[in-house]
C-alpha cells in the first residue's frame, strides 16, 4: 500500500476520504508488523457499535499523532474550521471565554478522526447539553510513580477490588476497565443532579476512607514524591472539563493497546493487565457487552452519602 494514496471508507451514511492510508502510526502488532492509518480506520469503522454510546452528547479532546508515535503530539480540543460542516461542535464555557469541541456521534466522525491520526478519545465526565452536571464519576487506580514494578498488577487488582466492595457497601453500581497504559478505571453511573464539586467530594472522601483503612497500600497523595510505595487513587478528574480516556479507544503504545471495559470475574484472570487488549481482540471482549450490569439508568449519591459520612464517622 502507497503510504500517500486516498482512498475513500464508507462509514454509516457517509463517505470520507482517508489520506496516506499505509501511513505506520504505531510499531509492534505482532510478526513485525505495525498498525497503519488503514488499520486504524478499519478498528474504529468496526468499533463504532460499542464506543458510540459512551461518547454521543459529549465534548472530547482529541490525541493527534500526525507522523505516527515517533513524532510530535498534539492535544486537541478546539475544532479546526477546515473539518466537515457534518461534524458537531459544541461551544463550551471557559474562563474567559469559550472552547469549540467536537462531539462524535456518528461513524463518519471516528472515521475521520482516524483520518486525522487521532490515536485516543478523551471525554468529558457529563455531556454538552448540561455540563455542570456529570453522569459519571471515575476512580483512577494509577500505579505510576510508586516506586514499584508497574508490570506487577497484583497492587491494581487489590485496589479495584477494595474500591469495588465500598462502593457497593455504598449501593453504587461500578464497573472496571483497563485503561491501555498503566492501571484501571472503577466508573460509576450518576443522574444528572450532582455538580462537580459534590461529585469530586463524594469521591474524595471515599477515596480517603479506603486510605485510612489500609494506609500501607493506598494513597491520596497527589505528588509522586509523597506516595512512596503506595498505590494512588486519582479522583482529580472529577471536575468541570477534565477528561478520561473513552472505553475502546486506541492508546498511544507500541502494540496499539485498548483502553477496554471488562468484568468484576475478569479481574482475577491471571493475563489481565492494563494492556491486556489491543486492536487485535478488544472487539471480541467488546462483544460480550461486559458493561451490561450497569444498566441504562445512573444513580444519585443522596443515600450512598449517607451511608459512607456513617463509616467515616466510625473510623474516627
Amino acid at each position: 500500500m502507497n503510504a500517500d494514496d486516498t482512498r475513500t471508507v464508507r462509514a454509516g451514511r457517509r463517505a470520507v476520504e482517508v489520506h496516506r492510508p499505509g501511513k505506520v502510526l504505531l510499531p509492534g502488532l505482532g510478526d513485525g508488523e505495525a498498525c497503519t492509518k488503514a488499520d486504524l480506520v478499519a478498528y474504529y469503522s468496526a468499533a463504532a457499535e460499542f464506543m458510540l454510546p459512551h461518547l454521543r452528547g459529549r465534548p472530547l479532546m482529541l490525541e493527534r499523532y500526525p507522523d505516527g508515535l515517533d513524532g510530535p503530539r498534539f492535544m486537541q480540543k478546539n475544532t479546526p474550521d477546515h473539518y466537515p460542516e457534518w461534524v458537531t461542535r459544541v461551544e463550551m464555557p471557559k474562563e474567559g471565554g469559550t472552547v469549540r469541541h467536537l462531539v462524535c456521534d456518528d461513524p463518519a466522525t471516528l472515521v475521520l478522526l482516524a483520518d486525522q491520526a487521532c490515536l485516543t478519545l478523551h471525554r468529558w465526565l457529563s455531556r454538552a447539553d448540561r455540563p455542570d452536571r456529570p453522569d459519571l464519576m471515575v476512580f483512577d487506580l494509577d500505579p505510576a510513580g510508586t516506586g514499584t514494578d508497574t508490570d506487577d498488577f497484583a497492587p491494581v487488582r487489590e485496589a479495584a477490588r477494595r474500591v469495588h466492595a465500598l462502593l457497593d457497601r455504598l449501593g453504587l453500581p461500578c464497573a472496571p476497565m483497563t485503561t491501555g497504559s498503566r492501571g484501571l478505571h472503577v466508573v460509576v453511573p450518576l443522574e444528572r443532579r450532582h455538580d462537580f464539586d459534590e461529585v469530586r467530594a463524594f469521591a474524595r472522601d471515599a477515596a480517603e476512607l479506603l486510605v485510612a483503612e489500609h494506609p500501607d497500600r493506598l494513597t491520596v497523595a497527589a505528588r509522586k514524591k509523597d506516595r512512596g510505595d503506595r498505590l494512588y487513587l486519582d479522583v482529580q478528574r472529577n471536575a468541570y472539563a477534565q477528561t478520561v480516556v473513552a472505553p475502546y479507544t486506541v492508546r498511544a503504545r507500541p502494540g496499539a493497546p485498548v483502553a477496554t471495559p471488562f468484568d468484576w470475574e475478569q479481574l482475577d484472570d491471571p493475563g489481565l493487565g492494563p494492556r491486556r487488549w489491543s486492536v487485535a481482540d478488544a472487539l471480541e471482549q467488546a462483544r460480550t457487552r461486559p458493561w451490561a450490569e450497569l444498566g441504562g439508568r445512573g444513580r444519585v449519591l443522596g443515600p450512598a452519602r449517607r451511608r459512607l459520612d456513617r463509616l467515616r464517622a466510625s473510623l474516627r
